[in-house]
């Protein structure tokens, strides 16, 4: 049986996952919901994070062969992570996210004006907690106890990650996507292109967390054509 690794994004905390493996797990699914926070609160942070999630898929105990499924921010890192393991990987599939943008770093693939936005919120070289980016809290769709438990889960991450280039790591086994949101469209429509498996749920970016039927279906639908 297939094992579905989730990964949550570097920005956030596992509570963010933890209703879409909840949901797998019910329907039967094999799956391992990793939480990568303390790896996340000094730089080099792709090494420390990539390093500790082998270390932890090891210490599951889990064989493979797997499928890492990364949401968000640790979509673009999926290759870096399938590269670490001893363990059979059978296959990415990339939630919400960017694509891998191997040896680039996050400002260099973000607008501009987004980096000059996040880096005049740094205070001691650490970004501020995700749901402090924006104008508007996107943790508002998330209902009030779960909200409390993401925001408090939610690290302060060394600016430096965001500088700091992401692994140089070839993937050539076979990748699916999984869309939530409209902002990451562009990101859907290449998976498209390159003939991967997309599925699309007309949701929001936490969807994981508050419609996680409908992304347990989706990331179903997806692993089953992998």
């Amino acid at each position: 049986m297939v094992t579905v690794v989730l990964m949550h994004s570097p920005f956030l905390g596992p509570s963010s996952m933890r209703p879409l493996a909840d949901e797998l797990a019910a329907a039967g699914v094999a799956v391992l919901l990793v939480d990568l926070r303390m790896t996340v609160n000094e730089a080099p942070v792709h090494q420390r994070l990539i390093g500790a999630f082998a270390d932890a898929l090891e210490d599951s105990g889990v064989t493979g062969p797997l499928v890492l499924a990364g949401h968000s921010g640790a979509g673009p890192l999926l290759p870096g992570f399938a590269d670490a393991l001893e363990t059979e990987v059978a296959g990415l599939v990339f939630l919400d996210s960017d694509l891998p943008t191997p040896g680039r770093s996050w400002r260099e693939t973000v607008d501009p004006a987004l980096v000059g936005q996040v880096k005049a919120t740094v205070r001691d070289g650490k970004l501020p907690r995700w749901d402090r980016w924006f104008d508007t809290d996107p943790l508002r769709l998330v209902p009030a106890e779960l909200r409390e438990e993401m925001r408090d889960e939610a690290p302060e991450v060394p600016w430096e990650f965001l500088k700091e280039q992401r692994p140089v790591v070839e993937w050539a086994g076979p990748c699916g996507y999984v869309l939530l949101s409209g902002v990451y469209e562009d990101a859907a429509a290449e998976a498209e292109k390159l003939g991967w498996p997309v599925e699309r749920v007309e949701s929001h970016h936490l969807a994981a967390a508050t419609s996680p039927s409908a992304v347990a279906a989706a990331l179903k639908a997806v692993v089953s054509r992998l």
